[in-house]
């Protein structure tokens, strides 16, 4: 059985070294966005750390017209909820600590969620930090459509998956879009 805190670690290692290699990878990504499913409200994140910039994806969906909402934590142990944001809106700290829009933003419903991660598989595994809240999330909407962020070289042969855990439809990396089965 595979560590999951060691695998962690050995893929924070990893992708921190891909983020530094690869400082337009971001960009590349973007430019394959017009394979992501056509809808109207997409949550992105914020990123943190050597997590996938997704500034240039953002510029890239609104080319698109569409709508767009961080996820927001107000609670460790509860799905996220999302707010309507747009580049430039002021952010606050939420629970985990992430740049979030202001309440008076207004909650939202994504249709699709973009989702950073640590790795992927080729079955849409995902592995993250360990806090549980994406797959929360994932758990409490079904119907939005699930992709991952990553760099190419996030892609891990087969990630463990437990009960708790949810699959991606797809990845988006600097080399394209992939969906999962």
């Amino acid at each position: 059985m595979i560590d999951k805190r060691a695998l962690r670690s050995e893929m924070r290692a990893r992708r921190m070294a891909l983020a530094k290699d690869g400082p337009d990878a971001a960009a590349r990504a973007a430019g394959h966005a017009h394979r992501l499913p056509q809808v109207a409200c997409v949550a992105v994140y914020h990123p943190i750390g050597s997590e996938v910039d997704t500034g240039p994806l953002v510029e890239a969906l609104i080319a698109r017209c569409v709508d767009l909402c961080l996820p927001v934590t107000l609670a460790s142990d509860a799905p996220m909820i999302f707010r309507r944001w747009n580049p430039g809106d002021p952010l606050e700290a939420d629970l985990a600590g992430v740049p979030a829009p202001f309440p008076l933003a207004g909650e939202v419903v994504p249709d699709l969620i973009v989702a950073p991660l640590l790795a992927f598989d080729d079955q849409g595994r995902r592995l993250g930090q360990g806090g549980g809240h994406y797959d929360r999330t994932f758990a409490a909407l079904p119907d939005a459509v699930r992709i991952g962020l990553a760099y190419a070289g996030q892609q891990f042969e087969a990630l463990p998956f437990e009960p708790h855990d949810v699959a991606l439809h797809g990845v988006l990396t600097e080399t394209g879009y992939t969906a999962f089965p």
